[in-house]
C-alpha cells in the first residue's frame, strides 16, 4: 500500500493554489499526495482527514497570527507579510490540531512549523529581524538568500538530512520559544531556530523549504513517509 499523504493549499483571491513542489517532493518519497479542500465543517472533515490519511504536510504561507511575541516596536504584524486568510487558518488549525493528538506523522513547512509551534503552546516573532538581536535577513524580499542549518547531535533531523545541510530562506516570521513536546534541533548561524521536532520523530518541522531544494530535501519526505507507512 502507497502512504496517503494530505497536502494544505492556500487561498487566493477564491482559489486553492499549490506549488507543484510539494506533490513532486511526496511522490518522489514514494508517498501517495492528496490536496486538501477547505470545506465549511472544518472539525468534522479533520475527524475524516485524520482517520483516512496515513501523514500530513502543512506548506508554507503567509503570516501566523497565533502565539506572536509583539512590543512597543512592533504592535502587530510587520507590513510586508500578509496575515492568512481566515477561511485557510481556520481549516489548517483544525486539522492540524487533530494530527497533534497522533498517532500519525506530520511534516510542517515554514508556516505550517510556526502553526505546529504555536498550537503546542509556544510563541512566535512577528518580525525575527526587528526583535531578535543580531538577525541577519532571511528573506528575499530583504535580501536574504541561502545559509546553513546545523543540527543538533543525535536528533531525527540529524540522522534524517545530516548535521548541516544548506538550505533556501523565505521567512519573516520565526520561532519564539518551543511549544510543549518540541524540541529546536537545527539552527542557522545566527541562532534562529530552523527546525523542530517531537514525539520521537513523528512531528517533524522545518523554516525552510525543502520541497525546493531538490535531492537534498528528499529525505525529510521520505522520513514521513516511512512513518505514514508504520503508522498505517
Amino acid at each position: 500500500m502507497i502512504p496517503l499523504i494530505g497536502i494544505t493549499t492556500s487561498l487566493n483571491d477564491g482559489e486553492q493554489r499549490i506549488d507543484l513542489a510539494y506533490v513532486r517532493a511526496v511522490e518522489a518519497a514514494g508517498g501517495m499526495p492528496l490536496l486538501l479542500p477547505m470545506t465549511r465543517d472544518v472539525a468534522a472533515m479533520a475527524e475524516q482527514y485524520a482517520a483516512r490519511l496515513h501523514g500530513l504536510v502543512v506548506t508554507g504561507g503567509p503570516a501566523v497570527t497565533l502565539g506572536l511575541v509583539v512590543d512597543a516596536t512592533l504592535p502587530t504584524l510587520p507590513a510586508d507579510i500578509d496575515p492568512t486568510h481566515p477561511i485557510r487558518e481556520a481549516a489548517d488549525r483544525a486539522l492540524l490540531a487533530r494530527f497533534l493528538q497522533g498517532p500519525k506523522p506530520v511534516l510542517g513547512i515554514c508556516y505550517g512549523m510556526q502553526l505546529m509551534n504555536a498550537l503546542l503552546g509556544g510563541t512566535i516573532y512577528a518580525d525575527v529581524q526587528r526583535q531578535r538581536p543580531d538577525t541577519r535577513a532571511h528573506s528575499p524580499k530583504r535580501g536574504g538568500t541561502t545559509h546553513p542549518v546545523h543540527h543538533s547531535p543525535g536528533s531525527t533531523m540529524a540522522h534524517v538530512l545530516g548535521r548541516h545541510v544548506e538550505v533556501n530562506t523565505r521567512h519573516l516570521q520565526a520561532i519564539g520559544t518551543c511549544g510543549t513536546g518540541l524540541e529546536a534541533t537545527g539552527h542557522a548561524p545566527d541562532g534562529v531556530i530552523e527546525a523542530l521536532e517531537g514525539d520521537a520523530g513523528r512531528l517533524m518541522g522545518v523554516q525552510y523549504h525543502p520541497e525546493r531544494l531538490g535531492p537534498v530535501g528528499v529525505p525529510l519526505f521520505e522520513h514521513l513517509v516511512r512513518c505514514a507507512a508504520a503508522a498505517a
